[in-house]
């Protein structure tokens, strides 16, 4: 049977098209007046892209997508904790660089004097070292660019020295005894990056080293330390953890296990999507024989406690100092293409006694990071007992002590904060950083006679020939502090001990700051006071079930300001 359209059949289609033409004539024509229907985003769908693609084909204002971008990262993560960061790609090496034991530069170390870069030491068997320029070489040009006198500032200049490894920078130097400016065609070449500060004996037995932070490099360093002071007759030996704000985990299970006996649990990590994974001893470590004390403080964080809490859960050596930071989250690192990265966490760690290290804190906290200040007005740099703790943070060491998590690790062995010597004379220098800036003349005039002092005790025997304190008051004077007599008296011995360290470090580095520095500081002597008590008792050491060199305990982006640093290392 043949189908026949009805009349009604046929004009309607015919009115709903000249309706539809009519409604897209009219929002052409008036659509700016109107509202553009809600973005419809299906539940399945990713959000987040959604409004990001929104916003990019549909926002009045051309807008840059991929500082939108780089602005929301931060956001999100600051819901999350404290420490899971991005790290742009233009910050990335600098922040990366002390955790890879390395950079690519000249191999200097300068600091800025009237405007001028001043070479304070070259790094030994660096490019800088090898083509013979000296300490006290003033850079006056940089690949034909005038540097000097010209307010260049000074975070401009490593930009400018730092390069690939096998580039060229060519750097005009002006030597005091050379009348011309001497060129230098520099190749750029990897510079290390020291972990261990320093490694000395303190006396006939005691031996002490300093890690300032837990980078690749460090394990190897650390063992290079101690053979050293095994050679000059260490028996004990003071690890030095103070202001060490972490890095990676396997740097400080590694150390750890050079202590313990076989088979003694270091620290195991777990979070929501990672099962647990322990850490053992494996009875291999090359320091078991020694006795051992570690120094911590308010601003030793993450794999600084887990070596701390190791050794302290296991019995195996006392902790000196006050309470550490309280940083107990594990960071995994990944990459982008254009050269960022993530650290997120993605777990917790804890001690052999199953302490979380911890210590309390909220999504998007900004107070966070102000609890050592908080700290210090409720009293606990100076009062152990100001530090109250719950019986639900109670836990046992292998020799049945009491120990307690819940943020951060309890020394064994309390002291605190040294305020003897501090006067209003002290402050009025220090804040003008005027002892630096005495001790980098002093060096700068006997630039010639310090060239041939490379040891400790010939540095000493040099500086001896000077009246440090009275030069040093004149030069304050001269630079708006008054002399207070009284107050000098009081604060001498800091002073004294400020400035030949300082003059001594750029002279010969680390191995001269510490031992000077040693007769102020209050927590180094108590550690050196119980070795002095203590008789030998050997004690006890890995299987590693997870060393993935991605895994970051602490590596964090907030700077802790060291009061010793005296330049920039290019």
């Amino acid at each position: 049977m043949q189908y026949q359209n009805s009349k009604r059949d046929i004009i309607y289609p015919i009115v709903l098209a000249v309706v539809l033409v009519v409604g897209i004539f009219i929002g052409i024509r008036f659509g700016a007046r109107t509202e553009k229907p809600n973005l419809l985003v299906y539940p399945k769908t990713d959000k987040l892209s959604s409004v990001i693609n929104y916003i990019q084909d549909e926002y009045v204002d051309t807008v840059s997508m991929s500082t939108l971008v780089e602005n929301t990262i931060p956001s999100i993560l600051k819901n999350l904790d404290p420490h899971s960061v991005y790290i742009p790609a233009q910050d990335f090496q600098s922040v990366n660089e002390p955790l890879e034991g390395g950079f690519d530069g000249i191999g200097i170390q300068f600091n800025m004097s009237n405007d001028t870069a001043v070479v304070v030491n070259t790094i030994p068997g660096g490019p800088s070292e090898r083509l013979g320029i000296l300490a006290g070489d003033r850079i006056i040009t940089v690949n034909g660019r005038n540097i000097a006198g010209v307010k260049f500032q000074f975070d401009s200049i490593p930009k400018l020295l730092k390069g690939p490894t096998g580039t060229h920078v060519k750097v005009g130097i002006k030597r005091s005894e050379v009348k011309e400016l001497i060129d230098f065609d520099i190749i750029r070449d990897k510079i290390p990056i020291n972990s261990v500060d320093v490694s000395y004996m303190i006396n006939s037995e005691v031996g002490y080293i300093k890690i300032t932070t837990f980078a690749k490099t460090t394990y190897r360093e650390f063992l290079q330390g101690v053979e050293k002071l095994r050679g000059l007759g260490m028996k004990k030996l003071i690890l030095d953890l103070r202001s060490n704000s972490g890095g990676y985990m396997d740097a400080a299970t590694n150390i750890a296990n050079e202590f313990l006996q076989k088979g003694q649990l270091i620290v195991y990590t777990q979070g929501k999507n990672r099962a647990r994974q322990d850490v053992y001893s494996n009875g291999a470590g090359t320091c078991q024989d020694l006795d051992l004390e570690i120094l911590i403080d308010e601003f030793s964080a993450s794999a600084s406690e887990i070596l701390a809490g190791a050794v302290q859960d296991n019995d195996r050596g006392k902790i000196i100092g006050r309470r550490s930071f309280g940083k107990g989250l594990v960071q995994e690192q990944i990459f982008f293409s254009d050269g960022s990265a993530l650290r997120l966490t993605i777990a917790r760690y804890y001690t052999p006694a199953g302490r979380s290290i911890q210590k309390p804190y909220k999504p998007n906290d900004d107070d966070y990071f102000n609890d050592i200040s908080n700290r210090y007005m409720h009293g606990e740099f100076q009062e152990a007992d100001s530090i109250q703790f719950a019986d639900s943070l109670k836990f046992y060491t292998i020799g049945g002590r009491v120990v307690y998590g819940g943020g951060g690790i309890m020394p064994d062995v309390f002291v605190p904060l040294d305020t003897v010597g501090i006067t209003p004379y002290l402050q009025q220098v220090s804040r003008r950083n005027l002892i630096y800036r005495y001790a980098f003349s002093f060096a700068d005039k006997y630039r010639k006679d310090i060239r041939s002092l490379k040891d400790f005790n010939s540095v000493d025997n040099f500086l001896g020939k000077f009246n440090l304190l009275k030069e040093f008051v004149a030069f304050a004077e001269q630079n708006g502090v008054a002399p207070n007599d009284k107050e000098i008296k009081i604060s001498k011995l800091i002073l004294e001990s400020q400035l030949k360290a300082t003059i001594a470090r750029n002279i010969i580095d680390s191995d001269g700051f510490y031992p000077y520095i040693k007769a102020i500081d209050e927590t180094l002597l108590k550690a050196i006071e119980l070795m002095e008590q203590s008789v030998n008792q050997p004690t006890a050491a890995i299987s590693f079930k997870n060393t993935d060199p991605r895994i970051l305990v602490g590596a964090q982006l907030k700077t802790w300001v060291r009061n010793d640093v005296i330049a920039a290392v290019v």
